[in-house]
């Protein structure tokens, strides 16, 4: 009895001591982390950061939390992220699709705005760093006091928006435009003129890989691989096809002709199964 009555304490022991190695209290970020993602026209925008309160703080000032002419990680804990998917232009910064770190000098009147490739979320690692844009912006007092440091995209249209921050009485505008019209008559360009070399290599692949008509297949990959530059892949597909359809003198042509074409590029492994190929079908 004493036995299992030390067993009982001891198991439960463990499972105190457990429990307290693993528990931890959940409390909530005094900086929430935040991301917003807008579409203007085709291009998509999304900005990640952490929001900071007021907390009865000045916030802004040469005495203030976040003092002018001194550069700011644009929130807390770690550098703001702006993300494009498409080329913009913010103020009279030019950037170009992807991921930009943002820091920021504030002033009473007037901000400055850097970008840099983003890397990490360690905005010091940046100060060291050349900006690959700046950007200049007003600041004007708002007409409510935010309390909690806010990003928005307002005045939405086709081609401009605006990045509006807005914190304490503080508001900065960034006007930010996109390329749509060019986007447009681009995408309208690729489907009036057809399907691309890569619409029909899919679909003769599809059509080869799934035992359907190959005849059909042949001539999605003939589309494919017209032309003065075919791509070696291609064209050794345009061989399997031949050499399933029985069209051997063809499929023999095609496949020198990607060995040809991957050897001029370097691919060894196109090479290879090129060579293996030419040697069974000219048995």
């Amino acid at each position: 009895m004493k036995q299992l009555l030390w067993t009982l304490n001891t198991l439960a022991l463990i499972a105190f001591f457990s429990f307290n190695l693993n528990a931890q209290v959940q409390t909530p970020a005094p900086s929430p982390s935040s991301k917003l993602t807008q579409d203007v026209g085709l291009t998509e925008i999304s900005i990640e950061y952490s929001r900071p309160g007021v907390k009865d703080r000045e916030v802004f000032g040469d005495d203030g939390l976040v003092p002018y002419g001194k550069v700011w990680r644009l929130g807390a804990n770690a550098a703001t992220k702006f993300s494009f998917d498409k080329d913009v232009k913010i103020a009279d910064a030019e950037l170009k699709a992807g991921d930009y770190a943002v820091l920021a000098k504030p002033g009473a009147s007037k901000w400055e705005f850097m970008f840099y490739t983003y890397e990490s979320g360690r905005w010091s690692s940046y100060l060291e760093k050349e900006a690959v844009a700046t950007a200049t912006a007003a600041a004007k007092t708002g007409k409510h006091k935010v309390e909690t440091m806010t990003f928005s995209v307002d005045n939405v249209k086709a081609a401009t928006a605006d990045i509006s921050l807005h914190w304490d009485n503080t508001v900065v505008v960034l006007p930010l435009s996109v390329d749509t019209d060019k986007q447009v008559q681009a995408s309208i360009d690729r489907v009036m003129n057809g399907p691309s070399s890569n619409d029909y290599y899919a679909a003769a692949s599809y059509y080869h890989e799934s035992g359907k008509d190959l005849k059909q297949a042949a001539k999605w990959i003939e589309k494919a691989t017209e032309g003065d530059e075919p791509r070696f892949w291609q064209v050794r597909r345009k061989a399997l096809i031949y050499a399933d359809l029985g069209m051997t003198d063809k499929a023999i042509a095609a496949a020198k002709q990607s060995m040809a074409l991957a050897e001029k590029a370097g691919n060894d492994d196109y090479v290879r199964m090129n060579k293996k190929s030419i040697a069974e079908w000219s048995k």
